[in-house]
């Protein structure tokens, strides 16, 4: 395909020697693309092409320094000689493949990285994905433009439009479904999809009772006013009851999303006939969930296809190849207001996983206001804004306080702030 102009093989928790670990055929060699593979991918790499791959004494893990030795490589070009990246393995690779050159070390690893120019190979054992290693946004840089030639021509602005005509040219003049949370994702495919096909989209916004506070009318608020067709399901009790005692995190994602899927379903059968889906999905989703044989670190209840028990001829999900950021840029250009824009991240299951525990309408009460009177204060102080994602989570703890004069002992709320550009877990 002459349209791939570069391949990269990630990380992963695997070690080349095991038996489920990811393979790949060496035939790939013979495609003659440039390919750079990182921490599990350089191991593959060099196992493949006749290398040595060891388990550490020394694990490494965090912020590491790196050696550049060879600074005439393509992938170093503009890099320092020395330089903070991020590792995160446990074997590493004592041996590098014959014809091969080793460009870059760190105390712990000897080999931090390897290439052959001429084949157009590379590989780090370190991560330059990650914002942790200072200059890896260059390497990449370095890679994808440089050796892979690609031109670094994507706007959002185009993408608008060739999403626009995808999705017209699939849906054909069909009814599409999209389960509306309010959240950024579900927002952004809604008003994208609108712009495509009006009022031939039907926005279906399930209320689990575990939004945060007053999400649920602004949602409506809002979304009253597109050229799609808005419909509120009121299932707050039915959430309630089935969350009852449990306390287990991944239980909880999956009762809450069986029964948003269920309510879903309900609602859809009142309508005139869809025959797509419309899904929020977005990148982060797709690695977190685990998809194929890597490691899952969370299910997301809109990753995995579609519904078994619903008769939908194929999904539409614009945004699945899309990280948060450049989601919001879109959600700008299709004049989505800043506080949905600019709204903090929100799980699929709302705030049953950000309760510690059995969650109950008093808890999810305490932090939602909690979460409000956070997220105001940060307003106010002028700093939201300057923060990736903050929130107030619920601890299953009780803990003294004092409230006025007199003494409380009552759940304590953990307020969390961070800061980020991709929103990887």
């Amino acid at each position: 395909d002459e349209s791939v102009k570069g391949i990269i093989f990630t990380g992963g928790p695997n070690s080349v020697y095991d038996e489920k670990s990811p393979k790949i055929s060496k035939e790939i060699f013979n495609l003659h693309k440039p390919i750079l593979g990182i921490c599990y991918g350089a191991q593959l790499l060099s196992y493949l092409l006749g290398g040595h791959v060891s388990s550490a004494t020394i694990s490494e893990y965090g912020k590491t320094e790196v050696k550049v030795i060879r600074p005439e490589s393509k992938l170093f070009q503009g890099v320092s000689s020395t330089t903070e990246v991020f590792m995160s393995h446990t074997d590493y690779i004592d041996t590098i493949p014959e014809g091969f050159t080793l460009t870059s070390l760190t105390e712990n690893c000897p080999t931090g990285s390897f290439e052959c120019e001429e084949r157009k190979i590379y590989a780090t054992q370190f991560h330059p994905e990650v914002m942790h290693t200072v200059q890896g946004q260059k390497m990449l840089e370095n890679f994808v433009l440089g050796i892979c030639g690609c031109k670094g021509d994507w706007k959002c602005e185009t993408f608008i439009e060739d999403q626009i005509k995808e999705i017209r040219e699939k849906t054909n003049g069909k009814k599409v479904l999209l389960g509306l949370s309010g959240g950024v994702d579900s927002a952004v495919v809604a008003a994208l999809v609108s712009k495509a096909i009006g009022k031939n989209l039907y926005c279906v916004f399930v209320d689990h009772g575990l939004m945060r506070k007053n999400e649920g009318d602004e949602v409506e608020s809002v979304f009253s006013k597109f050229d799609l067709n808005f419909i509120r399901a009121n299932a707050q009790d039915l959430f309630f009851s089935r969350l009852q005692g449990v306390a287990e995190p991944e239980q909880k994602r999956k009762i809450i999303g069986a029964t948003f899927l269920e309510v879903f379903e309900a609602e859809t059968k009142k309508l005139s006939e869809c025959e797509f889906l419309a899904q929020g999905t977005i990148y982060p989703d797709r690695i977190e969930s685990g998809l194929g044989i890597s490691a899952k670190i969370k299910s997301h209840h809109n990753v995995g296809g579609l519904p078994k028990n619903m008769s939908f001829k194929g999904l539409v999900e614009p945004l699945r190849d899309l990280f948060k950021d450049e989601v919001r840029e879109v959600g700008r250009l299709l004049g989505l207001p800043d506080f949905i824009v600019n709204r903090q991240p929100f799980p699929g299951p709302g705030l049953g996983v950000r309760i510690i525990g059995e969650v109950t309408p008093e808890k999810v009460r305490i932090v939602q206001d909690a979460d409000y009177i956070f997220r105001q204060e940060l307003h106010k102080a002028g700093i939201d804004h300057e923060i990736s994602q903050y929130f107030a989570a619920l601890s299953n703890m009780r803990s003294v306080g004092v409230m006025g004069d007199f003494r409380t002992y009552d759940y304590a709320v953990v307020l969390r702030a961070v800061q980020t550009d991709d929103f990887m877990t």
